[in-house]
């Protein structure tokens, strides 16, 4: 088709399943500032007054899970019932045990090899300046704006729980403007919902989406029910894991199925998919072709991956066999290459819980990067 609408979404830190997210990679940055070989695999779970915390840790550090976890929530914003999380009067259970052994010894060898099997992608397109499809990067930029706003106090009677979507309407496979933006913002009973309406087109929407992508048929739905009252964890159960495609690419990129939040970077699920952007970005950076996707696959216990596919959606410029051969000459993707080269075994992750994995400039996105632009050009002739 010539003309087709493209939508992605995201959420804000305050979004139940981002609370969990946040709180599982918080608790995991603090076991690799004490011991940066720490094996760990932490989900989280939060619903009215409950706040679950589980799974596998092995590691020299002691860590006092169930204090990062209430530092964690408070920071977001959860400190009284009205806003739908009251973190000092919440139950914490915890039920964390150590590594399987059996896993562990397929992967602490001499060098770092995979915990587990699984396929992962990497996606990049030229249609952003984060290389994100354009309708991902408007809903984090939206999303991000949200939480902003609540904090500074730019709009007030804001609590942290929210939601952004955005449909791009795509001519001969560009992105040419905005269809709809979709938010969501949980607010308190007085907010008069008209005015809440005006405050976040004029500092969400109108800073953060340029003019030249609105036109007069772009539609706005804010808090389309009519409010937005009941929110956060006692609206809805958050789990760990339960946006990954908010985490990846809004939906344009193909995903493997495992989450990202709490696991250290021996978990392929995690340092794979990493690597597979780092890849997929750089050759689009090089020129090499408009789009393209990287799936790769491990088996546990095995350094190396059992396959390697890229796609480029027929935008390619110079012949596949030889973008094959380039990539494999410029990367390694063992998986103590990856974590070595990534330095993916520094407390990081906090940062990646909220706003996506990818599309980011902070210096602890080593993933992001493009400094292997000019070696693939230089290769590729």
């Amino acid at each position: 088709m010539n003309k087709f609408i493209i939508t992605s979404e995201s959420v804000t830190e305050g979004h139940p399943d981002k609370v969990c997210d946040l709180v599982s990679d918080s608790i995991l940055d603090e076991y690799l500032k004490k011991d940066s070989n720490s094996r760990v695999a932490i989900e989280s779970m939060i619903s009215n007054n409950l706040l679950l915390l589980a799974g596998e840790v092995t590691s020299k550090a002691k860590v006092d899970v169930e204090k990062v976890a209430i530092d964690t929530i408070k920071e977001i914003g959860y400190s009284n019932d009205e806003s739908g999380f009251d973190v000092d009067k919440a139950i914490v259970i915890t039920n964390i045990d150590e590594q399987s052994k059996d896993i562990a010894m397929g992967v602490n060898r001499e060098k770092i090899c995979a915990g587990d099997q699984g396929l992962v992608f990497g996606y990049a397109t030229r249609e952003s300046n984060s290389y994100l499809p354009l309708s991902c990067e408007l809903s984090h930029k939206l999303a991000k704006r949200l939480s902003v706003v609540r904090k500074e106090g730019i709009v007030d009677g804001l609590f942290p729980d929210g939601k952004s979507q955005v449909s791009i309407v795509y001519e001969n496979n560009k992105p040419s403007y905005v269809k709809s933006i979709v938010l969501a913002a949980h607010h308190k009973e007085s907010k008069d919902i008209a005015t809440l309406r005006y405050e976040l087109i004029k500092e969400v929407i109108f800073k953060e989406i340029d003019n030249s992508l609105l036109k007069k048929d772009t539609s706005i739905h804010i808090n389309a029910t009519g409010k937005f009252t009941i929110g956060g964890p006692r609206a809805d159960v958050g789990l760990t894991g339960r946006k990954i495609i908010v985490d990846t690419y809004g939906g344009l990129g193909r995903h493997g199925g495992g989450a990202y939040s709490g696991k250290d970077p021996s978990k392929a699920d995690r340092s794979a998919s990493y690597m597979a952007r780092y890849v997929a970005k750089n050759v689009v950076a090089a020129n090499l072709c408009d789009r393209c996707e990287v799936q790769l696959a491990y088996v546990i216990g095995k350094e190396n991956p059992e396959s390697i596919y890229i796609n480029t959606f027929g935008t390619e410029k110079y012949d596949l066999k030889k973008i094959y051969d380039v990539v494999n000459s410029v990367f390694d993707f063992s998986i103590d290459s990856i974590i070595k080269n990534l330095r993916l075994q520094r407390p990081i992750y906090k940062k990646t819980a909220a706003y996506g994995h990818f599309g980011r400039e902070e210096s602890e996105f080593t993933w992001e990067k493009i400094d292997k632009k000019d070696e693939i050009k230089n290769l590729i002739g």
